[in-house]
């Protein structure tokens, strides 16, 4: 998917990563930012990862998220070529659940920094990064805090029916 005047990256090592990633396509879709999905895998196609990560300022754009599984060297090594933010989602991955994936992408060394988010989570990248863009655009920022006032709402209203209904029969009715 690519949208024009991309602002925002969403890259991934591999096609089964998309499951995961579709987290931030949607944030950006629902916060009508544009976006660009790529796969750009740090050990299958390495030129392409440093091509893409060196011109990607020079396109547009002005954040990069980056999902991987395993070694997930993707994000750590963008960051290393790229002088915009960079947001990790590690991908879950068979063996080891994502921790592998986690590690790789958190334990940066200092100078090189990789925004993280918990493992599988690319929704709250793809909020991150809307979060880093809004805080240059003001309408954007402006749905931003009506997103976290629906979020305040809904637990308030969650809230509301545990008091009315009681805690079993709240139970019962949650899927």
């Amino acid at each position: 998917m690519t949208n024009d005047n991309p602002q925002i990256g969403i890259i991934m090592g591999s096609d089964s990563d998309l499951p995961t990633m579709q987290g931030a396509i949607a944030i950006c879709e629902e916060f009508e930012v544009s976006c660009e999905v790529a796969i750009v895998s740090a050990h299958r196609t390495p030129q392409r990862m440093v091509d893409y990560a060196q011109t990607a300022h020079q396109r547009g754009l002005k954040v990069i998220i980056a999902g991987a599984g395993g070694a997930a060297h993707l994000p750590g090594m963008v960051a290393s070529l790229t002088p915009l933010p960079v947001i990790g989602v590690p991908v879950s991955t068979r063996h080891l659940q994502g921790v592998d994936s986690l590690y790789s992408i958190v334990q940066m060394p200092g100078g090189i920094p990789v925004a993280t988010v918990a493992i599988g989570n690319a929704k709250n990248a793809g909020l991150l990064a809307v979060q880093i863009l809004a805080s240059q655009q003001p309408e954007l920022l402006e749905r931003v805090q009506q997103y976290r006032q629906t979020l305040t709402q809904s637990v308030m209203d969650k809230q509301a029916a545990l008091e009315k209904s009681g805690y079993q029969q709240y139970l019962s009715q949650m899927p």
